[in-house]
C-alpha cells in the first residue's frame, strides 16, 4: 500500500539544479537508503518530503491522516524541556497523556506531600490506563538508556552535544509515524549504539528513508536504494551491496549504448560528406536527425578522486609516547599510555564518545600537553591533521583560493606535477564551481574541501578525526583507496565499521577509566575476538553460579516451607486491597481528610506488597537452587 507519492518534484539551489522531475512512491515496511554525492541535494529532498522546504515544480500526495517524523542533522532541542517532556513533544493523544502523566510523577517528587497532586497523579494513571500507554511510557526509557541517556530528568540545556543527538533520536524512534526520515541518523554515535539502532529500525512499524555513510548500516537496513546524481533519481530494488552491482550493470549499458551512438552518428556524417543522392525532403530530414544526435550527451564520465599524491619522505622514527597521562577534573582519559608508531602503521583508535580518543590525537599532534608522560616526534615527520571542526573556513573565499592558500601545485609518486585546479576536479569540483564562495557549499562538500585542503600539503603522517562524517560514500571508497596507497603513516579516530576494516590493521581501544587495550587486524577481526571471549565467559561464570549452592546441601526449613506456602495468597490479598483502596479514592471526591487517610493506607499497603514480592523472588530462587543441587 502507496503511504506517499512524489510526483515530478524539482528543486534548484541559485543556478544549481539538485533534483529535476522526480517521481517514486513509499510503501508500507519500505527501508530507503538514500546517496549520492555531497551537496547533489540529498538532505534537501529530505526537507521537501517532510515539508520543511519549499518545491518548485511537483506534487506530494499522501492520505490525510498521515504522519511523518524528520531527524535532521544537527537537531534542535527545547533547552527548557526535560528530556521526558522533549521526546514526549508529539500532539498524539498516546503522547499527551504520556506527557502529563510524567509531569505530575516529577512534581509529587518534589513535593510528595501534596494532596492535589496525588489526585492529579491518580487521574493521569486512569489515562494511562484508558489508552493502554504504560508499554509505550517503558518502551521509551528503554530507548533512551539503549542510547546512553539515564537522567530523564535532565534540562535538555545541560546535555552535551551527543546527548542531544541521542535525544532526538529516541524521540523520533517512539513518535507514531507512517513514515520516519532519518538524515545522518549515526553521526556522532558510537560503535555500540549504532548496533543497538541496527537491530531496532528493522522491526520499525512504520516506513523508513535514510542518509547515511555508514555502509554496513546501509547495507543491513535498507531494502531499495535511491541514487540521487545529477538531478537524476534512480531507483534500485535490494540492499547496497545489490546496488553496487546494479549499478556497475547500469554503468556499462550507458556505455554500450553512448557507443553505438557514435557509431550511427559516424555513418551518418559520411553518408551527407559523400553527397549520397536523394529527394532533397529526406537529404533535410537526415541533416536534421544528425544535428540532434550531435545534442545527445551520455551520462558516462565518472568523476572519481583517483590519484596517488607522493608525500615528504618519512624516517625510521615517527612518534614515541611513554608513560602519558591525562584527566579533565576528576575524568581520567588516559593513564600510563605508551606507544611507539613505526613507519607505515595503519592504527584505529576507538571507544565510546567522551573516553578521550581525540585528546589522544591531540597529545600526539603536540596540540594538547599531558599531565605525565613524554613524547617524542621524529625529526622527518610532517603531520596532516583532519580535524571534525574543519578549523573554521573562511566563508568569503573562493574554492580554488582556499585550496592555493596551501599549495599551488602537488607532486605525485612518480614526481608528475597536479596543479590546485586538476585536484579540485579529481575532489568532483568542476572549473565552474572552483569560483564559488565556500558559504555556498553544502556541508559536506566543506568537509570534501577541508579533506583535499589537508592532502595537499604533502603531509607523511595522517591524523584523521571522524573523517566518515559528513562524507559521502563515493568520496569515502576513494579516500580509503588513497589511502591504500598512501606511503606514510594513518592513525585515524572513527566509529565507521567499513571505513576501519578498509583502512587499518591495528586498534587501540578505550575501556574504562583511562584504560586502553592493543588489538592487531581490523574492526570485525576484534568484535569476534571480543564475543569469543564472552561466549567463554558465560561457561566458567555459569559453573561458578551452579558451584555455590551446591556447597550449601539443605533443604527449606519449616518455617520457609510454611511462609511459602501462603505467601501467593498474601500478594493476591494486598493487590486486591490496594484496588479496594483506590476505589474508595474515587469515591471520597473532595473529602480532603478522607483522602490523605486513604493515601497513608494506600502506601503502606503498597509497601507490604512489594515486600512480599521481594520475598517470593528470594525464596523463588532459593527452590531453584535447591532443586538444581538434588
Amino acid at each position: 500500500m502507496s503511504l506517499l507519492a512524489v510526483e515530478n518534484v524539482s528543486k534548484s539551489y541559485g543556478d544549481k539544479t539538485l533534483f529535476q522531475s522526480v517521481s517514486f512512491t513509499i510503501s508500507e515496511r519500505d527501508r530507503i537508503g538514500l546517496i549520492g554525492v555531497n551537496g547533489t541535494g540529498k538532505s534537501t529532498l529530505l526537507k521537501v518530503i517532510a515539508g520543511l522546504d519549499s518545491k518548485e515544480t511537483g506534487t506530494i500526495k499522501h492520505a490525510n491522516q498521515f504522519r511523518l517524523e524528520y531527524l535532521s542533522q544537527e537537531p534542535e532541542l527545547d533547552h527548557d524541556l526535560t528530556v521526558l517532556e522533549q521526546i514526549y513533544y508529539g500532539d498524539s493523544t498516546i503522547m499527551q497523556v504520556m506527557r502529563s502523566y510524567e509531569q505530575v510523577l516529577m512534581q509529587l517528587e518534589e513535593s510528595p506531600q501534596d494532596v492535589s497532586l496525588q489526585d492529579k497523579l491518580l487521574q493521569a494513571q486512569q489515562k494511562m490506563d484508558e489508552h493502554d500507554a504504560w508499554d509505550a511510557n517503558t518502551t521509551a526509557k528503554t530507548i533512551l538508556t539503549k542510547l546512553g541517556v539515564t537522567d530523564f530528568n535532565k534540562k535538555a540545556a545541560h546535555l552535551s552535544g551527543g546527548q542531544k543527538k541521542r535525544v532526538a533520536i529516541a524521540s523520533a524512534l517512539i513518535q507514531p509515524a507512517d513514515l520516519l526520515i532519518l538524515d545522518e541518523p549515526t553521526n556522532h554515535l558510537d560503535n555500540q549504539t549504532i548496533e543497538w539502532l541496527e537491530g531496532y529500525l528493522p522491526n520499525y512499524k512504520g516506513a523508513l528513508i535514510l542518509v547515511t555513510h555508514d555502509r554496513y548500516f546501509l547495507n543491513r537496513i535498507t531494502n531499495q536504494i535511491y541514487e540521487l546524481d545529477k538531478g537524476n533519481l534512480y531507483q534500485y530494488e535490494g540492499n547496497y551491496e545489490t546496488f553496487l552491482e546494479k549499478k556497475a550493470e547500469r554503468e556499462e549499458l550507458e556505455l554500450q549504448n553512448e557507443q553505438k551512438h557514435k557509431n550511427t552518428l559516424r555513418r551518418e556524417l559520411e553518408w551527407l560528406k559523400r553527397g549520397a543522392k536523394a529527394r532533397s525532403t529526406k537529404q533535410k530530414a537526415r541533416k536534421q536527425r544528425v544535428e540532434e544526435m550531435k545534442e545527445t550527451t551520455f551520462d558516462t564520465t565518472k568523476q572519481n578522486l583517483d590519484f596517488q599524491v607522493g608525500s615528504t619522505r618519512l624516517g625510521k622514527k615517527v612518534i614515541e609516547m611513554e608513560g602519558i597521562s591525562k584527566s579533565y577534573g576528576k575524568a581520567t582519559l588516559l593513564k600510563d599510555f605508551s606507544a611507539l608508531i613505526k613507519p607505515g602503521d595503519r592504527i584505529g583508535i576507538i571507544g565510546p564518545n567522551g573516553s578521550g580518543k581525540t585528546t589522544l590525537l591531540n597529545i600526539m599532534a603536540q596540540k594538547t600537553t599531558p599531565d605525565q608522560g613524554t613524547i617524542e616526534i621524529g625529526p622527518t615527520v610532517k603531520i596532516g591533521y583532519y580535524t571534525q571542526d574543519h578549523s573554521e573556513m573562511d566563508e568569503n573565499l573562493r574554492v580554488v583560493e582556499y585550496i592555493r592558500d596551501v599549495a599551488e601545485v602537488v607532486h605525485t609518486i612518480d614526481g608528475d606535477v597536479i596543479t590546485a585546479e586538476q585536484m579540485l576536479e579529481r575532489f568532483l569540483f568542476p572549473r565552474s564551481q572552483q569560483w564559488t564562495y565556500i558559504r555556498k557549499l553544502s556541508g559536506g562538500e566543506r568537509r570534501r574541501l577541508y579533506l583535499l585542503r589537508v592532502l595537499m600539503k604533502e603531509p607523511n603522517v595522517l591524523f584523521l578525526d571522524e573523517p566518515t562524517n559528513d562524507l559521502d560514500t563515493q568520496t569515502l571508497g576513494v579516500l580509503e583507496d588513497y589511502l591504500d596507497q598512501f606511503p606514510g603513516v594513518v592513525i585515524t579516530v572513527s566509529h565507521d565499521r567499513y571505513f576501519l576494516d578498509r583502512v587499518v590493521d591495528q586498534l587501540i581501544a578505550f575501556e574504562q577509566q583511562g584504560v586502553t587495550s592493543n588489538f592487531y587486524g581490523n574492526y570485525t577481526e576484534y568484535l569476534d575476538q571480543q564475543k569469543q571471549l564472552e561466549k567463554q565467559a558465560e561457561p566458567k561464570a555459569k559453573k561458578e553460579k551452579q558451584a555455590r549452592p551446591a556447597k550449601k546441601k539443605r533443604k527449606l526449613s519449616y518455617r520457609e516451607q510454611q511462609e511459602w506456602n501462603g505467601i501467593e495468597d498474601r500478594i493476591t490479598a494486598l493487590e486486591e486491597k490496594v484496588e479496594s483502596i483506590e476505589a474508595e479514592i474515587a469515591e471520597a471526591g473532595s473529602d480532603l481528610e478522607k483522602v490523605q487517610q486513604l493515601y497513608q493506607a494506600q502506601e503502606e499497603a503498597e509497601q507490604e506488597l512489594e515486600q512480599q514480592m521481594e520475598r517470593w523472588t528470594e525464596l523463588s530462587l532459593l527452590i531453584e537452587e535447591l532443586e538444581n543441587n538434588n
